[in-house]
């Protein structure tokens, strides 16, 4: 396994206390809950390294959400447009992005940063969560843009699983999600990677056969262990110049993520997912990480956000140390 050679002055925290693409308020909360538990910890780790906040949209959550099918995407687009911003000018400062973000909604734009950074490469995407968030507009039950993410690095529609009829200006506004960064689509079902998938509907797992994406379910993990398939999942993004990680918090069973918006049985636990992260961030085409959707108006005594901090600070000094 090749191994990273960046030093801890290389991360850079990249804070997006946005929600504007969740279903269930309280994620944009997100950021400050972790940092609490930072303090209880009695940690300096939110000192020692630079953050970049992003400007969220949130008070456009108090107006009319319109756009039936793609909810608030007008704020999300602004969302997608500052982060793909910090990001890009992150990497091209050859630092490293470590990204705390309310909803999954903003990893869009985590995405077309990346790819701005580094047009001419092939981006992996490592998905560690319940959901396939490959929805669109034209698919969506519920009309929350943060389980359409994926479909719009794919400059995916699924037209083909159509339940929903767009009016124009949905689908003029979907089209400029989908371009932020001027390339679409900025991912390739091949370079996708999903672990601990388990809750998804059927337009979205007619993508997923059709397009024969690599899926490693709770099970697998558990039996097969985290150092085995974290090597599996780099021998299968062999081809791809660059690695993102995408990690939800829902991706850990619920008896352990209280504090997420849509928590689902059969996940892994706090130990699997750390150790799976700091297997797979030793590789040096690992550019980005992100954690996302932890919401303390759900939990209690902040325990969601205490485990996330405790897995964050590892893979720092994972980072720092190879």
């Amino acid at each position: 396994m090749t191994v990273r050679k960046n030093t801890s002055k290389n991360i850079r925290l990249i804070e997006v206390p946005s929600e504007v693409g969740a279903g269930t308020r309280g994620a944009s909360l997100g950021v400050e809950a972790i940092k609490i538990a930072a303090l209880d910890f009695r940690s300096q780790f939110f000192k020692k390294y630079k953050s970049i906040v992003i400007p969220n949209d949130n008070a456009a959550l108090f107006g009319n959400p319109g756009n039936r099918y793609a909810k608030h995407i007008r704020s999300v687009l602004k969302i997608y447009e500052r982060v793909a911003a910090a990001v890009r000018d992150t990497l091209r400062d050859s630092r490293f992005p470590l990204i705390l973000s309310g909803d999954h909604s903003s990893s869009g734009g985590t995405i077309a940063g990346i790819k701005m950074a580094y047009p001419e490469s092939r981006l992996g995407v490592i998905w560690i969560d319940a959901h396939a968030d490959l929805h669109s507009p034209y698919t969506t039950p519920s009309g929350n843009l943060h389980g359409m993410p994926l479909a719009a690095a794919l400059n995916e529609d699924n037209i083909e699983e159509k339940v929903n009829d767009l009016d124009y200006e949905t689908i003029e506004l979907w089209e400029l999600l989908k371009g932020v960064g001027d390339i679409a689509p900025k991912i390739d079902y091949r370079d996708l990677v999903y672990v601990t998938l388990r809750d998804f509907e059927e337009q979205e797992n007619a993508l997923i056969k059709a397009h024969k994406v690599k899926v490693i379910s709770t099970n697998e993990l558990k039996k097969t262990g985290v150092t085995k398939i974290s090597r599996e999942i780099l021998k299968y993004l062999a081809a791809c110049d660059k690695i993102y990680i995408s990690f939800d918090m829902d991706a850990m069973d619920p008896t352990v993520s209280r504090g997420t918006g849509t928590p689902v049985k059969g996940g892994i636990n706090e130990r699997e997912a750390a150790d799976l992260i700091l297997e797979l961030i030793q590789n040096e085409r690992v550019c980005c990480l992100e954690f996302t959707e932890v919401n303390p108006t759900l939990d209690s005594e902040n325990v969601m956000a205490e485990t996330a901090f405790e897995i964050l600070q590892k893979v720092a000094r994972q980072v720092e140390i190879i």
